[in-house]
């Protein structure tokens, strides 16, 4: 699956060339999901299918607001079934404007 066209800016922090797209799904997946563009959107959706995708989204731990907002309609899956959602991580906002 290597002529898929994922970004490789998205992937700035690891060897791209040593990606497993089997073994790796779920980073992919939540690095495209919070990274990437519509064509890596696209290139995730050919490599592994809605299926798939819609199993490993509710198992990724960080997805911000709007992705998780867009994946709840796209999928039919209400809020509360993802783990983002029911594990939250406190960000402490320094600054109240």
């Amino acid at each position: 699956m290597k002529d898929s066209k994922l970004s490789r800016d998205i992937f700035w922090d690891i060897d791209y060339n040593n990606l497993d797209y089997e073994k790796n799904a779920r980073f992919i997946i939540e690095r495209v999901l919070n990274k990437g563009d519509l064509p890596d959107w696209y290139a995730i959706k050919k490599i592994y299918g809605l299926k798939r995708i819609k199993n490993e989204v509710i198992h990724i731990r960080n997805l911000d607001n709007k992705t998780l907002n867009l994946l709840s309609i796209i999928f039919n899956i209400p809020k509360e079934k993802f783990r983002c959602y029911t594990t939250k991580q406190f960000t402490r906002k320094l600054w109240n404007y």
